[in-house]
């Protein structure tokens, strides 16, 4: 009986360690797997919002769908989530019709993961219309809100939902 006790003993210290031994892009990666499903919910401006995430390519990364009728208009909106090494990106596949890289930051608590401009692909210039920044904030278990900064001409357009 000492040997099993031994055994779970063990088996809890690795597992303390493994979680300890996770890089923050790691934790910030595992909280953003935690979205996956579908998620419904309303702009700030009241309009419906529908998002779903789905974990693919054998758990490496994360694919957001973001369906969305703002003004009359729908938008359709795919982003891609993944770690590269020591860092987590995301690729916002825009209805602007470029490809802005976010690399995220989170908070000390956890609670809120930050992914603001890295770069882009199909950008015509430095001005042009893309998605600069997105703010994910875990309320809890069953709720979330995402923080949207567009950025054209100088211009900022902020765009939330909460689900």
């Amino acid at each position: 009986m000492k040997a099993k006790h031994f055994a779970v003993a063990v088996f809890v210290v690795f597992a303390i360690l493994s979680a300890a031994a996770q890089s923050n892009p790691q934790k910030s990666f595992e909280a953003m797997k935690s979205l996956a499903g579908n998620w419904a919910g309303k702009t700030t401006m009241g309009d419906p919002v529908e998002v779903s995430y789905r974990i693919t390519a054998g758990g490496s990364s994360l694919l957001s769908e973001i369906q969305s009728g703002m003004k009359g208009h729908n938008e359709d909106m795919i982003s891609m989530i993944n770690l590269d090494n020591d860092r987590l990106l995301m690729t916002h596949y825009c209805s602007a019709g470029n490809q802005p890289r976010m690399v995220a930051t989170a908070s000390p608590d956890g609670k809120t993961i930050t992914f603001d401009f890295l770069d882009a692909t199909n950008l015509s210039s430095p001005d042009a219309g893309h998605m600069h920044r997105v703010i994910f904030t875990f309320v809890d278990a069953n709720h979330h809100t995402e923080d949207w900064l567009f950025i054209a001409q100088g211009k900022e357009i902020s765009s939330s939902g909460g689900y």
